[in-house]
């Protein structure tokens, strides 16, 4: 959401990227995702993100997460958007229920691509 209210959709036809500590942006790049951990949102695991790319290699030092919210639909939102976070990539409840059974069964480590 940026420096925009959090939870609405304000910048998704002009979406904005930072690697900047509290920039509440995403960053572009690719990461690994790393160790699960508790959330306090959604169905309370996380899985922290290890940025890859000069873009986001400031993932760690900024906390993000691949997290699930209640306010993520199941389903395709275009055109209408998501709500919008603090930076962390989010999905749905029911789809992290799925996503954090094959996470916690791969051997390999995994990678997450967010671009634009």
């Amino acid at each position: 959401c940026g420096s925009n209210p959090w939870g609405e959709t304000t910048t998704k036809t002009k979406p904005v990227f930072s690697n900047t500590p509290d920039s509440h942006c995403t960053a572009l790049g690719k990461y690994k995702i790393g160790k699960r951990g508790y959330s306090q949102w959604g169905i309370n695991v996380n899985y922290l993100l290890h940025g890859l790319d000069s873009t986001n290699n400031n993932a760690v030092k900024r906390q993000i997460v691949l997290h699930s919210w209640s306010d993520v639909a199941d389903k395709e939102v275009y055109p209408h958007g998501t709500p919008e976070g603090w930076g962390c990539p989010a999905v749905g409840n029911n789809f992290m229920k799925i996503l954090d059974i094959k996470l916690k069964q791969t051997e390999q480590p995994v990678l997450l691509w967010i671009f634009n």
